[in-house]
């Protein structure tokens, strides 16, 4: 990548695995892997970041937790102990963004899961566009046995992966489900053995990051804009979508390279 990757930071760590692939690990395994103030700053300043780097260079992003026992057990308890309202509330504002600016991202974002993924760590995976996870992986929305719902996205997302009489179950009852529950329900994309979901991830976004990443993002966007209107409306987005990339070098290459019998290379232009 041409781009300097950001940091240093404390909370998370920063690497490129693969050309193109940006891996964020939420780096607090003494706590799971929770979020706190500055892990959401610093997660703030990377999707920044990844948001004006050339479509060319970074072409994916996986995001996963460090150790094995955590994805991440959502927000620091421990920090919002005593926190008055005020402070919660700008405290959330600032999780609202860490969340919303990571689902903003014109790239395709995966969450690699192992161990628990509960309460803010579970919607930091529905967040992502797929997901891989362990089969030992375990995921929950446990905020109703806590006083509160689901606030970066879980009550919308959750129903929108799993469909609403599911999801209202798990919201509603906040019992922990399995990678298994989560794979047949269609909120995961594939299971891997226990320790393997990064590399499994990791194999996923190298693929993205070969094919036009203009087409990509194009196909992300008539999703995300189409994916809940009208069926005609929807046609109209895809082909907004669509007429653009008619134009670019990448599509050149791409009908040149297959009559060529050689793989494209694509460069986002």
């Amino acid at each position: 990548m041409k781009t300097a990757l950001p940091g240093p930071f404390e909370t998370i760590a920063v690497n490129a695995p693969a050309d193109h692939v940006l891996q964020v690990t939420l780096n607090r395994p003494e706590r799971r892997n929770a979020f706190n103030t500055q892990m959401a700053e610093e997660l703030c300043s990377v999707w920044g970041w990844a948001a004006a780097v050339p479509a060319g260079e970074l072409r994916c992003l996986i995001l996963t937790g460090a150790g094995d026992k955590a994805f991440c057990a959502g927000a620091d308890l421990k920090e919002r102990k005593g926190m008055d309202t005020e402070s919660w509330h700008a405290q959330h504002a600032l999780f609202e963004r860490m969340s919303y600016n990571l689902m903003a991202l014109p790239i395709p974002k995966i969450a690699a899961v192992e161990g628990a993924a509960f309460a803010g760590g579970c919607e930091l995976t529905l967040a992502c566009d797929f997901i891989h996870a362990a089969e030992t992986a375990r995921f929950a929305l446990t905020e109703v046995t806590l006083g509160l719902i689901p606030g970066i996205g879980g009550t919308q997302n959750l129903p929108r992966a799993i469909g609403a009489r599911r999801a209202a179950e798990v919201l509603t009852t906040g019992r922990p489900f399995s990678a298994q529950d989560a794979y047949d329900w269609g909120m995961v994309n594939r299971l891997t053995d226990s320790g393997s979901a990064l590399a499994s991830a990791l194999e996923s976004a190298a693929i993205i990051a070969r094919n036009a990443p203009l087409a990509v993002r194009a196909v992300l966007a008539a999703m995300d804009d189409g994916g809940e209107a009208a069926l005609p409306n929807g046609l109209a987005k895809e082909i907004d979508c669509y007429r653009p990339l008619i134009d670019t070098e990448d599509r050149q290459e791409g009908i040149l390279a297959f009559n060529e019998k050689r793989k494209a290379v694509f460069k986002g232009q």
